[in-house]
């Protein structure tokens, strides 16, 4: 189950699938990235994803590593996008996502260091 969850998810992002990737989120998801003082809710969060999808232009994620855990995986990539201005990055990211009975995803834990988004931030 996680397994599906983990590779909806990843593909959507890749396609630039917003409205999948918002779908796949419980109402009181909460998520966690590096630098975050507190927790996102649900809004803010797909504002980060929307920002994303329309800041590039190309994502790939390069799995290192997915294990399942009951209630969820944690998965360590390498994501690999193309900006609209031409820049690109490579983040290396640990993320621990956990996902409810119902394989709607509750909560997103994401390590990676924030200065390997510069090139997206200008």
């Amino acid at each position: 189950m996680s397994n599906d969850v983990a590779e909806r998810l990843f593909t959507s992002i890749e396609a630039g699938d917003y409205d999948t990737v918002a779908a796949m989120w419980a109402d009181d998801v909460l998520v966690w990235h590096s630098g975050d003082a507190e927790d996102n809710d649900r809004v803010r969060a797909l504002k980060v994803i929307r920002w994303f999808m329309r800041r590039t232009t190309t994502r790939r994620y390069e799995i290192l590593d997915r294990q399942a855990f009951d209630g969820g995986f944690v998965q360590q990539h390498i994501l690999h996008a193309d900006g609209t201005s031409g820049e690109s990055i490579a983040l290396r990211v640990c993320i621990v996502i956990k996902v409810g009975a119902d394989d709607k995803i509750t909560r997103i834990d994401e390590y990676f260091d924030p200065a390997d988004m510069a090139p997206l931030m200008t």
